[in-house]
Formats: structure tokens, sequence, C-alpha cells
């Protein structure tokens, strides 16, 4: 799997959270929580996180199953409200954020 701009992810979270996907909504909200403790003051694992809550919810819109994209929706804009304040003024996680998520 390849994130928006070509790159290839170096977390396995997509892979995790399509696991989780498989048991339910239960299990979608624990990988999530697992994996933002671990990760949250990792500026790339953070970034990546971000994309892949925000793909996952698109697929499931897709899928026409809203309740789902609902929930990854919610933890999309969760993580990136974190995200933002997490890079705050320093230019370069900045750049790096916005250069990957845009």
């Amino acid at each position: 799997m390849r994130m928006p701009n070509g790159q290839e992810f170096q977390t396995t979270f997509w892979e995790d959270f399509s696991i989780a996907d498989a048991f339910g909504d239960d299990a979608i909200k624990d990988t999530y929580k697992r994996a933002f403790e671990e990760w949250k003051e990792d500026l790339v694992y953070l970034t990546e996180l971000v994309i892949v809550l925000n793909l996952k919810s698109w697929q499931w819109y897709e899928y026409k199953n809203d309740e789902r994209s609902a929930i990854y929706s919610d933890l999309y804009y969760q993580t990136n409200s974190y995200a933002w304040d997490f890079v705050g003024d320093d230019k370069e996680k900045a750049d790096y954020y916005f250069r990957m998520t845009d």
C-alpha cells in the first residue's frame, strides 16, 4: 500500500486497521488507542496515522457504511487537531506534516 503521494508507508497502520475492521468498531477504537498512545510523539508515525485514518474514512464512505466511515472520520479529525498542535510553530515539522497530508 502506498500513500496518496506515492510514497511507501513506513508503518503497518493500514494493515493494522484493516485487520481491526474485520473485528468491528471496538477493535478499531482499540487499535487507534494503542497506535496513538505509542506514536503520538513521533512526527512521521503520527502523520501516517492521520493519513490512514483519512483513507479509511473515505474507504468506508465508498462502501456506503456511514457508521464505520464516521468512526474513522472522528478519529481523523481528533488526530489531525492533535498533530497541528504537535507541530506548532516548528517550521520544519509543519512543512513535513503539511507536505505529506496535502
